[in-house]
């Protein structure tokens, strides 16, 4: 792809998630290229290929960073890194993350079925961290699987309607661990 495309690419991305895949025109993405509306046709065939392409470039940032978790850590610090991970990817790509958390569905077809199954298999790879947890004793033995990883993205995911740029990712998807892994119960800490 050439990096005219990888531009109307990355417009595409701002667009959607700023105005919605259905309130972006052609003529604004023209517009955000600098160029007249039929000059697109030269690098899309349609809008609707665009809104594929940040999809897909929203599955793989996912699944990439998802990558990055480490076989080795132990089944809670897998899923206080996988949080961390998924929320460094909505931080940084915010306007990518935006598409493959909201606009996806506006996705026809067989690209329709495609992502879905790239999104359900994200999700079985959180859902594969809580069971792992729970199999080995690290959380409580009625953990719904299921329950526990669409609590933890819904989380996550909503935070693209708030994150601020300057915000500590980190910081943040271990306060959402803690919450998920120690519930909202008080409990005492000794007093330094």
């Amino acid at each position: 792809m050439g990096t005219r495309r990888n531009e109307l690419t990355r417009q595409a991305a701002r667009l959607f998630a700023a105005k919605g895949y259905h309130g972006t025109s052609i003529g604004d993405l023209a517009e955000a290229m600098g160029v007249q509306k039929g000059s697109l046709y030269a690098h899309i065939d349609s809008k609707a290929d665009l809104l594929w392409e940040v999809a897909r470039d929203g599955a793989a940032a996912f699944h990439a960073a998802l990558d990055g978790v480490p076989d080795d850590a132990s089944a809670t610090e897998k899923i206080r890194l996988a949080l961390r991970a998924h929320l460094r990817v909505v931080a940084e790509q915010l306007d990518v993350a935006t598409v493959f958390i909201r606009e996806w569905r506006y996705l026809e077809g067989e690209r329709r079925e495609q992502f879905l199954a790239e999104r359900r298999r994200y999700e079985e790879r959180f859902r594969a961290l809580f069971r792992e947890g729970r199999e080995l004793g690290a959380l409580r033995t009625d953990l719904d699987d299921g329950t526990a990883t669409l609590l933890a993205l819904s989380a996550a995911n909503w935070a693209y309607t708030w994150l601020r740029p300057e915000s500590d990712t980190d910081e943040l998807a271990d306060r959402f661990y803690d919450f998920l892994l120690d519930g909202m119960r008080g409990y005492v800490t000794p007093s330094p």
